[in-house]
């Protein structure tokens, strides 16, 4: 890729998993031209049943499925899929050898599209490998579900070009997404890391009988949930240092961190942990349906990202 498009009109998507789906709704309901690469047969018939649940929870409000659907093309094969894209979108299984296969195939055929991975665990160095400009592969991480969280983690590998970063950045805030460049690549990036630490102490606490499944959800969303919708971790420990802000609260508590730090529990996740976990969602909302619990789901987070842009306006 030499230049960034100075508009977008067509994306390439490669997948149609639950990720894929978001970004297929999103970039449907952006205007764009969405080519669809997937290995299932039935990828037409998956899609389109599935385009109306991501159509109801898009971020500028529904969207009719019909609509959307009269802008995907769903190719033969990889190659004619990205053929002339402007922006390449990869979902598929987190499996390097066949990342690096799809990346390679697509670099070959779009030589100017912009190439982003969806990965949640692999380092664009590692993706780009394969490619005489290994640079080109840039991480776009989105938090699920893609279509409505408005994170989207831009991670680059140490050859890419400043002009390619800034293509990505440029693409997704065009998607009206929020991009954050990485400043190092790191095994998990940023936002799944942390997910991780919460729920490491969120298992060990139900797994110790503190809590239950349940119970734990509605602590997290009763408190720090609601919390980190508006400020995050460090801005709120500013406010909780009153006006002496967060050099107050390090300086004077900061000493029994690594104390507390030493009682948080590290779990292990075996047959017993498992069985009780399950055991407890199953009770709380195992037995209703997910297409309904992503609903709910999609409504309130559209709802509480709505409220927190509000409240931000001057």
């Amino acid at each position: 890729m030499t230049t960034r498009p100075r508009t977008y009109r067509s994306a390439a998507v490669i997948g149609t998993g639950t990720i894929a789906l978001g970004w297929i709704a999103l970039f449907a309901a952006r205007g764009l031209e969405v080519r669809i690469s997937s290995t299932r047969a039935d990828a037409r018939e998956h899609v389109t049943a599935a385009l109306p649940l991501y159509a109801a929870s898009l971020p500028d409000g529904p969207a009719d499925p019909e609509e959307l659907a009269a802008r995907l093309v769903f190719a033969p094969d990889l190659a004619s899929a990205v053929a002339g894209a402007d922006v390449v979108q990869e979902n598929a299984l987190e499996d390097l050898p066949l990342k690096q296969r799809l990346f390679a195939e697509a670099a070959a055929a779009a030589p100017e599209a912009l190439l982003l991975s969806s990965t949640s665990t692999l380092l664009p160095d590692d993706l780009g490998a394969g490619l005489d400009t290994p640079g080109r592969v840039v991480v776009g991480h989105p938090f699920n579900p893609p279509h409505i969280v408005p994170l989207v983690e831009v991670v680059a590998g140490r050859d890419a070009a400043p002009e390619t970063v800034e293509a990505a950045v440029d693409f997704y805030r065009w998607l009206g997404k929020t991009p954050v460049v990485l400043r190092r690549a790191v095994p998990g990036f940023v936002a799944n890391r942390l997910q991780s630490a919460l729920l490491r102490e969120s298992i060990h606490l139900v797994r110790e009988g503190v809590v239950t499944v349940d119970e734990l959800d509605e602590v997290v969303t009763a408190s720090i949930g609601s919390r980190w919708a508006v400020v995050g971790p460090f801005h709120a420990f500013h406010l909780g240092g009153g006006p002496g802000g967060l050099r107050h609260w390090l300086e004077h508590l900061g000493s029994g961190l690594e104390r507390s730090w030493a009682l948080l529990g590290s779990p292990p996740v075996d047959r017993e942990t498992i069985d009780t976990l399950l055991a407890q969602a199953d009770a709380s909302f195992g037995a209703v349906p997910y297409e309904e619990l992503a609903a709910r789901r999609d409504r309130g987070q559209n709802a509480v990202i709505a409220a927190a842009a509000r409240a931000r306006t001057p």
